[in-house]
């Protein structure tokens, strides 16, 4: 493979999940680069990162899950990477998978791909209520930009360097997945879905808890149908 790729891992109090992933990843995806973003975890993330010679740049505060997947965007993007990868610093995503998810883009197939836990259908399903909230989003997205979206909260996802020049100058702050398929698609972005197996959270606790499902069905919901009144300017410096 002659594609640079860059893991991109946000990590907010993942301590106990860095060194381990970071191995599995030496160990299933030699070939790709990565890089942790310590989103101001309050735990010892920075100092396991620094004591293992862990790639990794530490953010002051804490931005939240889009600001700190928006600043693994403009690294890769400004240091010439073809291919930028999402992966969750819990070890819900599987390196093993990195291969398939960025075949489509590199047979120009696809600028962006998402690994979706539906399609098959194996694997950790997470719970009923949040895969009730999930349909709704796919159901929101299908009326929105007509795309056949079956797991819009996924994310373990792909982008060229097009995506990555999209997301380097605009990417949402909260719950960012499914709103930044919208904004995908009105960039005329093409998107397709590969089936995965995902996990359990190896430790560590979900941001998502409590009341906060209903509160990311509400607000995603409206941020993406805001998505539909915002200007439609293609930018002229994208590459792909």
């Amino acid at each position: 493979m002659n594609k640079r790729v860059l893991l991109i891992i946000p990590a907010y109090n993942e301590a106990a999940n860095i060194v381990g992933l970071v191995h599995e990843i030496q160990a299933k995806a030699p070939q790709v680069d990565y890089l942790i973003v310590n989103d101001g975890s309050t735990d010892n993330t920075k100092s396991v990162c620094e004591n293992n010679q862990i790639n990794a740049v530490h953010l002051p505060c804490n931005l939240g899950i889009g600001g700190a997947v928006q600043t693994g965007y403009l690294y890769a993007y400004r240091r010439q990477y073809d291919i930028a990868v999402q992966l969750d610093g819990d070890g819900q995503h599987d390196p093993a998978y990195i291969s398939e998810l960025i075949q489509p883009i590199i047979d120009q197939k696809a600028d962006f791909v998402i690994g979706s836990r539906f399609i098959e259908g194996c694997g950790f399903q997470s719970s009923n209520f949040r895969r009730l909230g999930i349909r709704w989003l796919n159901g929101i997205l299908k009326r929105i930009t007509g795309l056949n979206i079956t797991d819009a909260t996924s994310g373990f996802r792909a982008g060229n360097r097009s995506v990555m020049s999209i997301f380097s100058d605009y990417y949402p702050k909260d719950y960012p997945e499914p709103e930044s398929i919208a904004d995908l698609y009105r960039y005329h972005q093409k998107i397709v879905e590969i089936p995965v197996i995902m996990r359990e959270r190896k430790s560590g606790v979900s941001s998502i808890r409590l009341l906060k499902p209903i509160y990311y069905m509400i607000k995603v919901t409206f941020a993406i149908l805001i998505s539909r009144l915002k200007k439609h300017t293609i930018k002229e410096d994208i590459q792909r």
